[in-house]
């Protein structure tokens, strides 16, 4: 991530918890198509002109304050993606307990942006998950969250459950929710008598916690020092489903907020995507997955009814 260097004066900035996704951008060949996309269906404006160089950044902004970023590929072979920041105070130190935990650096930490801005890297998991990393300076990450077109929400989507679940409360500190508390939450759904669901964890499941024991389909943490509830969550782990094609690499999925899910699904068409997953209603609201003009995956979630973990601000602290 390159960080942008015309923050609007006066913006608020929210501080993130260690481990907290702290910002997002996409990667595309197309800059300025990409800038037409999000741009109706999210009502971002760009602080930088779109430019036909590579690596050019452009920052979105949302009502003057920063809502994530756009940049154009480097190299033709790269993915077209969308990349989920995780907030550290220290880069260097995270990045070597990636390492010890079984995950892999794969940009080495590095100042960023002028001022710098901060010091990002880029990493993966032990399922292939990519995520980055980024140690803020100057530009402190998301200035706007949970409100029509900003970021709400991140999950991961991995084949390696056992690995993943131990690798980042090493990492980052994490602390997992209890099972029962996603049980409750789903019982709530209307459908969920009719279909016996219990949260997506298996009969007899206990997280884990026992050898044998299946991996719940489900898993959120939140940050290290925080209350462990919905609240305070920041990250939920889920499973890559049975039927998907063998080649779809384990990712993080961002969602950004909207008032009418099914008209950004219809939005999202007219404009060149694609939906990968048709809206439908769950126990934390309205919600859809996409894939934009380019082909870059991302959800949208409509926050009228039901709210997800952590979508409020976090306060000062970070906690």
């Amino acid at each position: 991530m390159a960080a942008p260097t015309d923050r609007p004066t006066g913006a608020p900035v929210a501080a993130h918890a260690e481990g907290a996704p702290c910002w997002a951008d996409a990667m595309v060949p197309d800059l300025a198509a990409a800038q037409r996309f999000y741009g109706e269906l999210f009502g971002w404006t760009f602080g930088t002109p779109a430019g036909a160089a590579p690596g050019s950044y452009s920052p979105a902004h949302l009502g003057g304050r920063q809502a994530a970023a756009l940049t154009q590929k480097t190299d033709g072979r790269m993915p077209t993606v969308w990349t989920v920041y995780l907030a550290t105070p220290d880069a260097e130190a995270t990045a070597e307990r990636v390492r010890a935990a079984g995950g892999q650096v794969i940009s080495e930490p590095r100042a960023v942006g002028a001022g710098p801005a901060g010091v990002m890297a880029v990493a993966a998991d032990p399922g292939g998950a990519v995520f980055g990393l980024w140690e803020p300076t100057v530009h402190h990450g998301f200035e706007v969250r949970a409100e029509p077109g900003a970021y709400v929400w991140t999950d991961l989507y991995t084949r390696h459950p056992r690995e993943v679940d131990a690798f980042y409360p090493e990492v980052f500190g994490y602390q997992e929710l209890a099972q029962e508390q996603l049980r409750e939450r789903n019982a709530a759904r209307p459908d969920a008598a009719e279909a016996g669901d219990t949260g997506g964890a298996e009969a007899g499941d206990t997280g884990g916690a026992e050898a044998g024991a299946a991996a719940p389909e489900m898993v959120v943490w939140t940050p290290r020092g925080a209350a462990v509830d919905e609240e305070h969550a920041v990250l939920a782990r889920c499973l890559i489903e049975a039927d998907a094609p063998a080649a779809l690499p384990a990712y993080f999925l961002p969602y950004f907020a909207v008032r009418d899910v099914d008209a950004a699904v219809e939005t999202a068409r007219r404009l060149g995507g694609r939906v990968t997953r048709e809206a439908e209603t769950g126990p934390y609201g309205r919600w859809a997955v996409l894939a934009d003009n380019q082909g870059a995956t991302f959800a949208v979630l409509d926050l009228s009814e039901a709210k997800p973990p952590s979508v409020r601000p976090p306060p000062p602290d970070g906690r």
